[in-house]
């Protein structure tokens, strides 16, 4: 009997141990499918078309790649309106992805769009998605003690802007920039948050925008802290996905 329950227990560790394998060497296949979208009445000749590279996924399911699919859509992410584009609002160029991390369970991707009004402009958008589920992963499904690591993220912050304003007044030719107006305003209008985090082997970086207007840009600082697995640890909730990188 007791040979028996000990048959048993080994069993089922042995069943645990090959369910976290799976999970950790489980990765997804992104490719690439690049449309180009011409415009009948464009307003200049480099507005005569935009191109999207969209990301197809074959995941463990159809299902679950839909699901991915869904969470890295241009539309929900970035606001993207294909009529409107193909019509007079003409601002796209073009936009993308970029797979920063595929493994261990967890897809990163960085989708950004580029394009130009008055001036160039564009943005990112870091998307964290459950290559097992399709579940994007949000701050408060991968992180405990939110206003901790908000904390935390915001110190970073403050010495980069500290650094910042120092070598923006370093340089002369910055003589006619007010670093600390533009800092507090941009505190007002791009408020630091945790929902834009990326994820690979060393740790987790957050990312943040200042805001700066496009005749600043040069002077605006990276806003991107990044924190290595150990050091993130205290903050990862309990059994989570990425609670698993961090052992």
């Amino acid at each position: 009997m007791i040979f028996r329950m000990m048959k048993q227990v080994i069993l089922a560790i042995a069943i645990s141990l090959l369910s976290v394998a799976a999970v950790f060497s489980q990765t997804v296949t992104v490719t690439e499918r690049k449309v180009t979208y011409t415009r009948k009445n464009p307003i200049a000749d480099h507005k005569r078309a935009f191109t999207i590279t969209y990301p197809k996924v074959k995941a463990a399911t159809p299902a679950i790649s839909r699901k991915i699919e869904a969470a890295l859509s241009f539309q929900n992410l970035l606001d993207i309106n294909i009529q409107e584009e193909m019509g007079e609002y003409q601002w796209l160029e073009e936009a993308g992805f970029q797979v920063d991390h595929n493994k261990n369970g967890l897809l990163s991707v960085s989708v950004f769009m580029e394009g130009s009004g008055a001036y160039p402009s564009g943005r990112t958008v870091r998307v964290v998605i459950d290559s097992t589920t399709g579940t994007r992963i949000t701050p408060a499904l991968a992180f405990q003690n939110l206003s901790g690591l908000l904390s935390m993220v915001r110190q970073d912050m403050e010495k980069e802007i500290v650094k910042a304003i120092a070598e923006i007044k370093a340089d002369k030719e910055n003589n006619d920039f007010d670093a600390e107006s533009q800092f507090s305003e941009s505190a007002e209008f791009h408020k630091l948050s945790l929902n834009e985090f990326s994820v690979n082997d060393e740790g987790i970086t957050f990312h943040h925008s200042y805001g700066f207007p496009h005749v600043a840009r040069a002077l605006e600082p990276d806003g991107q802290f990044m924190y290595s697995w150990s050091v993130i640890k205290p903050f990862l909730k309990p059994g989570g996905l990425l609670s698993r990188m961090a052992r």
